[in-house]
This record gives C-alpha cells, structure tokens and sequence, in this order.
C-alpha cells in the first residue's frame, strides 16, 4: 500500500484531471442526453472495462508497443477513428419517423460493446497509464506491478464514478429536451455529428511516436 501522502497526491491529480472534459466524457453525455441515462451509465461501464483492459496493458508492459513501434500506435489509432466515424455516419443515414427514432435507442449490449470498443481502441488511454500509473510507484514499497494494478484500479473506479454523474445529469437533461420536437428532429444529427468528430480528433491529434 502506498504511503498517506502519496495516495493523497494520486487522488489529487486524478480528480483534476477527471474535470477536464475529454471524449469519453462527451460520449457518455451526449449518449445521456439522447437516449436517457442508463444507456450513458451502460456506456460509461463499457469504457470503465476498456480502461481496465489499459491498465492491465500498461501495468504488464504491452503498452510500451506503442511508444516504441510508431506503425502500432498508428495502427491503433487509426482503427480507432475509422470505428467512431462508422458509428457517426451509421447514425446519420439511419432512416424513419422522429417519434419511432426517440422510442428505439440501441440496446444495452450494444451501448455497452461501443464504450468497451471505443476505449480500447484509444492508444492515447493507453499511453497515458503508461505515463501517469508510474509516477506514484516507489519500488522501495513492494511489487511494482501489485502498485500499478492498485493506482490503475482506483483511477478506473473514480473515473466510473465520474462518468455515473455526469450521465446521470445529462439524463436529467434529456427528459426535459425531448418534450421538444426540434430536438427529436435534431438528436440523430447531433449525436452522429459528435462521433464524426471524435473520429477526426482520434487521427488527426494525440501524442506522437515519429521523431
């Protein structure tokens, strides 16, 4: 267990870092805001099990791949864009009635399977616990690897919790929005339009492995 000091520093660092709006916080919302809250929480469960998956990479070396082999990062990132452009642009060409459009939301395994999916295929999740995990292990306080499995569960676990509330809000949001029409007519734009830019801010931004 780390010292009191350290854990009150990773708890520091984390929650301030967790205010920073990012995209999986826009995803979790903008999921709330169309489709109520428990598909954003089923979301954010989806992403909480992809940064789970991160932690276990960067905890047992795997994501160091991505630091060193540009092709992998690249590979990664790309996918990762091309997945979250599919989403958008399925979302915009769907076809039918605004009201059978505001009664059908995806099916939980599916809101679920999009968050795991997007979340893994980020390499910048990735290279940030690689970055940030590391920072608060002291070899002189036991198994390295025993401190990052720690350090990564905790920030998963506030991170959930984070994204619960901001679902949450977002869902209180959502009932008020879709008594209005113009927002039935506008959600699927909306919604497929944040995808799409998440996509592009997935290839084209991020940390860099060239040079």
């Amino acid at each position: 267990m780390p010292d009191i000091t350290t854990l009150l520093l990773f708890l520091t660092s984390a929650m301030t870092l967790l205010l920073i709006p990012g995209p999986a916080m826009l995803y979790i919302v903008t999921r709330s805001a169309a489709q109520g809250r428990q598909i954003g929480q089923i979301s954010a469960l989806g992403i909480a099990l992809g940064d789970i998956v991160q932690v276990l990479a960067a905890t047992f070396g795997l994501s160091a791949l991505l630091v060193s082999s540009s092709l992998a990062f690249s590979l990664v990132k790309y996918l990762g864009a091309a997945y979250l452009l599919f989403l958008g642009l399925s979302t915009l060409i769907k076809r039918g009635k605004v009201e059978q459009q505001s009664i059908q939301p995806v099916k939980r395994s599916r809101a679920f399977l999009q968050g795991l999916v997007v979340e893994i295929l980020n390499p910048k999740s990735a290279l940030f616990f690689l970055a940030f995990l590391p920072q608060f292990v002291n070899p002189a306080r036991g198994s390295i690897i025993l401190q990052m499995l720690f350090f990564g569960s905790l920030f998963v676990a506030l991170s959930f919790s984070c994204d619960n509330i901001y679902a949450s809000l977002a869902g209180l949001l959502s009932g008020k929005l879709k008594e209005s029409k113009g927002f039935l007519s506008s959600q699927r734009y909306v919604v497929g339009a944040i995808y799409i830019l998440l996509g592009l801010i997935t290839a084209f931004t991020g940390i860099q492995t060239e040079g």
